[in-house]
């Protein structure tokens, strides 16, 4: 699955730097966050296509709502199309969530070790991710898949990773959905962290 990720401060990355700056120019009634952990519920910058079919940056808030409250982080990507929850996100509303890293837990008993988690290589890339609108807010979900065979040990499960050449297939509607996820990428690092701050220095 896909609990928490990190988004670096755009310092490092010239794309992710310009992706930060056309959020920031656009009109949003909540702060968006734009770097560190990022956490459910928070707005964040996640790359979608405009109404002319042109990537562009957009805030979202991570997580569909339930009625009881509850979110929806993920959604798995061997049955969003069928389930009617993610069905319309997946053939028309496409998006791609980029990261530096993402967070996942080992468990062993009541032992949890933290992992951070990336493509080896490199240090931005982008979650598949389907987005719906609730009260006229974009919200979204990360699609996950059964996990790479590097990091199977941690966690039964994993998001989809886009190849960076695919990301503008995967947010343009037109594209089939099932034969982009197949080409995820599964070539990862890993590494054990404490904590976010530990992260940042380290990666």
């Amino acid at each position: 699955m896909c609990g928490r990720y990190w988004i670096d401060d755009g310092r490092e990355s010239v794309e992710l730097k310009e992706i930060i700056e056309e959020v920031n120019r656009r009109a949003v009634i909540e702060p968006v966050k734009t770097s560190g952990e990022i956490f459910p519920a928070d707005v964040v910058p996640v790359v979608a296509s405009s109404k002319s079919m042109t990537p562009a940056a957009f805030a979202m808030q991570w997580g569909y709502t339930l009625p009881d409250g509850r979110r929806i982080i993920n959604a798995r990507s061997e049955t969003a199309e069928i389930k009617p929850m993610f069905r319309d996100g997946m053939h028309q509303r496409r998006c791609a969530v980029p990261a530096t890293n993402y967070f996942e837990w080992e468990r062993a008993g009541r032992a949890k070790t933290k992992y951070a988690i990336r493509p080896a290589d490199g240090a931005l890339f982008y979650m598949a991710g389907i987005y719906r609108f609730e009260s006229g807010r974009p919200v979204f979900s990360i699609l996950t898949r059964e996990p790479a065979e590097s990091i199977a040990f941690i966690h039964d499960r994993m998001p989809v990773i886009l190849p960076r050449d695919l990301v503008r297939d995967w947010i343009n509607p037109t594209c089939r959905a099932g034969e982009i996820l197949s080409h995820a990428v599964l070539d990862l690092s890993h590494e054990r962290a404490e904590g976010a701050e530990q992260i940042r220095m380290t990666l």
